[in-house]
């Protein structure tokens, strides 16, 4: 299963890494991740632990 937030489906990303000097810029490939953690909140009574990003952790406890 891919690593993606189970609230707002964020997933990794790909991109290139920034390059500062030269005239021949080499683009290397690299992969943007999302910053999961396991979060536990209680939906229709039932606690549920899923993955979600600190975005949404971080909105979900404001709300509740």
């Amino acid at each position: 299963m891919a690593r993606s937030c189970a609230i707002c489906g964020k997933s990794s990303m790909g991109g290139f890494n920034p390059q500062s000097s030269g005239m021949n810029r080499v683009r290397a490939h690299r992969r943007y991740k999302p910053n999961l953690q396991a979060f536990t909140f209680e939906r229709v009574g039932r606690t549920t632990t899923v993955q979600a990003c600190t975005r949404c952790r971080r909105t979900a406890r404001k709300t509740t």
